[in-house]
């Protein structure tokens, strides 16, 4: 599709050149930098927090993309904003209060997002859309970079394009999970827009701004 937007994923940089990386990125063509927060009690595995944001911020002016993988992330939406986040995605599967919450990031000043985990029911995606500037589907399972797509998901992405068009066509449905140039024209046909890669963008075989132009044209764009 053309419109396709591509968000590498930091996760994936080398964190010892981390503001070149993004720099390089920038350059190459990407269209924003997604940022994973992790916090060692939702998923197993710990990254990154605001400091990371800001020092993004400084080095590129592209939309940071802000997903918090994160307990109780009503706690920290206002410390990312502040850091630099355009666009911040909270989990589905945290929120009892998800109304509040997503209320909250609309507050904070950041495009609001919702991310769903392979197996969440989509029934909370349908209320929760007229609130929304894009749905992540999780094609993977949480936590780590480098996994292997889950095929089912094909059906879910383009389930959530059926509500996204009856619902709010304006939302943005991303992608995060095993994406390279394999899996980038399936989920495009099925309905993604953004496609989030680590792995195929920072450790393919090429340049960053090589890996990225692979990557759109893989997809259609």
């Amino acid at each position: 599709m053309s419109d396709v937007r591509l968000a590498p994923s930091i996760l994936a940089a080398d964190f010892e050149r981390l503001g070149e990386s993004i720099r390089e990125a920038d350059a190459g063509g990407a269209d924003f930098i997604h940022i994973d927060v992790m916090d060692g009690q939702f998923v197993p595995n710990i990254t990154m927090g605001p400091v990371v944001v800001a020092a993004a911020r400084r080095v590129t002016r592209l939309p940071l993309d802000v997903h918090l993988m994160i307990e109780a992330p009503q706690r920290y939406v206002e410390a990312f904003a502040g850091a630099g986040a355009d666009r911040i995605t909270v989990h589905a599967e945290v929120a009892p209060h998800l109304h509040r919450l997503l209320q909250q990031v609309q507050e904070a000043g950041a495009a609001v997002g919702l991310a769903l985990n392979p197996l969440t029911p989509l029934a909370v995606l349908e209320g929760a859309l007229p609130y929304l500037d894009q749905v992540l589907m999780m094609t993977v399972n949480p936590g780590f970079g480098g996994q292997v797509f889950i095929p089912a998901s094909l059906e879910r992405i383009a389930a959530a394009r059926e509500m996204r068009e009856r619902l709010k066509p304006d939302c943005l449905i991303e992608v995060d999970g095993g994406i390279d140039r394999h899996t980038a024209p399936q989920v495009c046909a099925a309905g993604a827009q953004v496609l989030i890669a680590g792995t195929a963008v920072f450790q393919g075989e090429g340049s960053i701004a090589d890996n990225l132009r692979r990557l759109r044209a893989a997809a259609g764009g």
